[in-house]
């Protein structure tokens, strides 16, 4: 019995030795080098594996007026449909990319029904765009993007997302011609993300206005009692006038506008004048300012004191009579 086990197994290496070698004299034959042809690589496994909806890293290999060929390791070239470069409408394939760029794109199809590959750089991007909005959103942050065109009631800023901001949210003012803003970068506030309507609102006058809030913080916190500056008159009210020192606009009561008595602040004051001013007293937590005019000036009863002593004799003119 064990004779012929052996017998068996000799029988089998007799075999594969006469397979090798006559397939090592088939291969002679054709010319090959059998060390060249020891190792063949199996190049299933050497294309990536992706489904539908995942996002991919390619090359870009060719760009046509309709399409753009992109290398992602696929069995295939992936093809993104011009419509599917970017947000912005209008631009040629050879706007937005060239040859040899690194692209992201998301897998639409694996096959279409001429077996191929399509992908959108588009959805890649807003995907992507969308997760950062949200959370700059959710920070109360700021989201900066170009102007790329003007709608009805407002503009269309790129912030990896086609975000609208409404006429009436651009500046803190009215704005009546929006060409003005074509092509300009803006920074903004979102003040409302609504991705199953695909809702981008922005506000650029809440921006600015928190941009001024934080300013403001600041100016006051460097203000203190005593201090003279300089300042211009912004308007008058019966009571007395506001004037801007640099950002915060501070009251100059009645009774601090002039040493002599005034009727009416219109008396001795016009929108626009520039004027010098002495801080009474600032309150940063409601963001008031009081302000002198008269006491950033000598006081006129103290030099007259020191002119003229007791008993001396002056002239003077009658401005009021009271009973």
């Amino acid at each position: 019995m064990s004779n012929d086990s052996e017998l068996n197994e000799k029988q089998k290496d007799g075999m594969e030795v006469f397979s090798e070698a006559l397939l090592i004299k088939s291969l002679e034959s054709l010319g090959l080098d059998i060390e060249e042809t020891k190792y063949v690589p199996d190049y299933d496994k050497t294309i990536k594996a992706f489904n539908e909806g995942d996002i991919v890293k390619g090359t870009v290999v060719k760009v046509d007026k309709d399409e753009v060929l992109v290398d992602v390791g696929y069995k295939s070239e992936g093809v993104i449909p011009a419509k599917e470069l970017s947000i912005r409408y209008g631009l040629k394939p050879s706007e937005i990319v060239s040859p040899g760029d690194e692209v992201e794109a998301l897998v639409l199809q694996k096959e279409d029904k001429e077996g191929r590959l399509i992908l959108s750089r588009k959805r890649a991007a807003y995907e992507k765009a969308w997760q950062e909005v949200q959370r700059i959103k959710d920070e109360d942050g700021v989201v900066e993007g170009e102007v790329i065109e003007l709608v009805r009631g407002g503009l269309i800023l790129d912030i990896g997302l086609r975000g609208f901001l409404p006429a009436s949210l651009i500046e803190t003012y009215r704005v009546k011609d929006l060409s003005q803003y074509m092509g300009q970068k803006l920074e903004a506030k979102v003040i409302e993300l609504d991705r199953n309507r695909n809702n981008v609102v922005l506000s650029r006058k809440a921006f600015l206005e928190s941009q001024k809030s934080s300013e403001l913080k600041v100016l006051l916190t460097s203000l203190e009692k005593g201090m003279v500056r300089q300042g211009k008159v912004s308007s008058i009210v019966n009571f007395g006038a506001f004037v801007d020192i640099g950002g915060v606009d501070g009251l100059v009561h009645i009774s601090e506008l002039s040493w002599s008595h005034v009727e009416h602040p219109s008396e001795v004051l016009e929108v626009g004048d520039e004027v010098e001013v002495e801080i009474l007293d600032v309150d940063p937590e409601r963001a008031r300012v009081s302000l002198s005019m008269k006491k950033a000036t000598e006081d006129p009863w103290g030099k007259l004191a020191s002119e003229k002593p007791a008993g001396s004799t002056v002239h003077g003119k009658v401005t009021t009579i009271v009973p």
